[in-house]
């Protein structure tokens, strides 16, 4: 009986170690979510696409620094960027943004946009 119990409580204690490892995974459907909540969108835009006058027009979407400095600057920024520490932002809200910053569809080259090229024939 003790072996059935000492089983099972181990058999428990593996699927809550496996469902624990698999929510862990960043999520970009979280993250934007998070990016909302946590109002990143009021200086980066809805699609981190930036903003002249909030964000110097910086893109922040598809971001080409790893996560660890993506993350030392969300925490430590230069600039006019507040510190958003991780009593504000949780390091897993954090991995969730970036999921959903590096999800998001690189923007069109000028060349591709009609309207842009038929200005330059004007």
């Amino acid at each position: 009986m003790a072996i059935r119990v000492h089983l099972a409580l181990a058999a428990f204690a593996a699927s809550l170690a496996l469902h624990q490892g698999a929510a862990a995974a960043p999520s970009a459907e979280n993250g934007k979510t998070a990016f909302v909540k946590h109002g990143c969108w009021q200086c980066h835009g809805f699609e981190g696409q930036g903003s002249v006058a909030s964000s110097g027009g910086r893109v922040i979407a598809d971001t080409q620094l790893p996560f660890e400095a993506f993350q030392a600057y969300v925490r430590d920024p230069s600039g006019s960027m507040p510190p958003f520490h991780a009593e504000v932002v949780s390091d897993t809200d954090l991995a969730d943004i970036y999921a959903y910053l590096q999800s998001r569809p690189k923007p069109k080259p000028a060349k591709d946009i009609p309207q842009l090229n038929n200005l330059s024939k004007r």
